[in-house]
């Protein structure tokens, strides 16, 4: 038995070293990522991102273009194409998915494990999650730029009635401005200026990469007076005017959407606790009367 268990724990020991020398192989076979000019990654994937790094180099190669394309925009709609790539985010719905699989897994080991149907099942909620989240980034992303752009275009309103032009206007407005996507996006429009794109074209491409009408309607307007030569100063008054009468009938709308919204829970779980404490005490007064008998 002696010569048995010293075979098996010498066989256990190279498996584990042949494992670990596999597993460093992968890692180190994965080429150096230069992200100087890119943006940190978001979150709890800075701690597995060598996982991620991994899972990409391997599965990005099986992604068609068309998906490529489709992941990038949504990244840029969100304000994270210069934090991922797309098989970035591909490979951060694999690793999720199977994450989620193995703490299953971990977790009913002790009653022999889950059934392949709920780690399929799991995995797939897994694999989604990333979706959502993106999806919650972008809304989220999209209602701070609506909130900040009313006062972004009272700053530079000012400042093209006190004498500067449009570019100038914008700088203050990025210097001055507090700090949140919008301010980040007009970095970038005063950074395609500086780098000799013309400044129509930049704001074009503001608009593309936020695909809001509130923007759109901003930068058509500044395009259509500088095309024809008009005061800036009146037009950007009347956007910064149209754009708070928006947020307050968003504000509004929302205001008279709560009690729908509050309908739900009210019937799902205040009025039976209501129903509960209100007929505990008459069913047990009927019970005292026998009429229940």
């Amino acid at each position: 038995m002696s010569v048995l268990f010293v075979v098996a724990l010498v066989a256990t020991a190279v498996a584990a070293a042949l494992a670990v020398i596999a597993i460093r192989k992968a890692f180190v076979e994965v080429p150096a990522e230069d992200r100087q000019f890119l943006d940190p990654p978001p979150g709890l994937l800075r701690v597995i991102w060598p996982v991620i790094q991994l899972a990409s180099f391997r599965l990005g190669p099986l992604l068609s273009v068309a998906y490529r394309q489709k992941t990038q925009l949504l990244l840029r709609y969100a304000g994270l194409d210069y934090a991922l790539s797309p098989e970035q985010f591909y490979a951060t719905k694999i690793v999720g998915g199977a994450t989620c699989a193995a703490l299953l897994q971990f977790l009913l080991a002790p009653r022999g494990g889950a059934s392949l149907l709920w780690l399929a099942v799991v995995f797939v909620c897994g694999y989604i999650y990333p979706d959502l989240w993106l999806r919650d980034q972008r809304e989220s992303r999209q209602r701070r730029i609506l909130k900040a752009l009313p006062l972004y275009l009272d700053i530079v309103t000012l400042c093209v009635e006190a004498g500067l032009n449009l570019t100038s206007a914008l700088t203050q407005a990025v210097q001055k401005g507090p700090a949140n996507p919008l301010k980040q996006e007009l970095e970038r429009v005063l950074r395609d200026v500086r780098t000799g794109r013309p400044r129509a074209d930049a704001f074009r491409g503001l608009a593309e990469r936020l695909q809001m009408p509130a923007v759109s309607s901003v930068v058509s307007a500044l395009i259509t007076a500088e095309r024809q030569g008009s005061a800036l100063g009146p037009i950007l008054r009347a956007q910064s005017q149209q754009r708070r009468n928006e947020r307050f009938q968003r504000a509004e709308k929302l205001a008279m959407e709560a009690p729908v919204k509050m309908l739900f829970p009210l019937i799902a779980f205040i009025f039976p606790c209501t129903f509960a404490v209100i007929g505990f005490p008459i069913a047990v007064k009927f019970l005292q009367e026998g009429i229940f008998q």
